[in-house]
C-alpha cells in the first residue's frame, strides 16, 4: 500500500496553491480529481505543488489533463510545481509537459510558478490519438 494522499489548499489574491503529498493511483484518483474539481471557479492560476508526490499513475495523468481543461475553460491556468524525478519522467513520457507548464527546481527553464504564469499557452492543444481502422 502506498503513501496516503493528502491535499492542502490555500486560496489567495494571486491564485490557488494546492500542495499534494502521497501517491496518486487508481485507488485514490477519484478523490484527487474531486478535490481539484472543488476548487473555487474563476480566472485564478492554480499552482499544484507535486514535490511530495512519490508516484503518479496513468489515471492520475488523465485526471490532471481533465482538471487543466476545466481550469482553462474558466479562464485560469494550471501550473505543476516541483515534481520529483519519477513524477517528472511520467509527465514527460505522457507529454503532459507540452500542455501544462511545469516549474520549479525539477523543471528546466523556470525557477518559480509566476514565471510560468506569464508564458503563453502552447499553440498546439492536446489531441487524443484516434487509432486508424483498417
Amino acid at each position: 500500500m502506498g503513501e496516503q494522499l493528502r491535499t492542502e489548499v490555500t486560496v489567495g489574491a494571486r491564485g490557488i496553491d494546492v500542495r499534494v503529498t502521497g501517491e496518486i493511483d487508481i485507488a485514490n484518483v477519484d478523490e484527487f480529481r474531486a478535490q481539484l474539481w472543488a476548487l473555487p471557479a474563476g480566472p485564478l492560476p492554480v499552482r499544484l505543488d507535486l514535490r511530495g508526490v512519490g508516484f503518479l499513475s496513468a489515471t492520475a495523468v488523465r485526471a490532471l489533463v481533465a482538471v487543466h481543461l476545466r481550469i482553462r475553460a474558466r479562464g485560469g491556468q494550471l501550473v505543476l510545481c516541483d515534481p520529483n524525478p519519477v513524477v517528472r519522467r511520467t509527465l514527460r513520457a505522457t507529454r503532459v509537459n507540452r500542455v501544462i507548464p511545469i516549474v520549479g527546481s525539477a523543471a528546466v527553464g523556470a525557477s518559480d510558478p509566476s514565471e510560468a504564469l506569464r508564458r503563453p499557452w502552447p499553440s498546439t492543444p492536446l489531441r487524443p490519438r484516434i487509432p486508424a481502422h483498417h
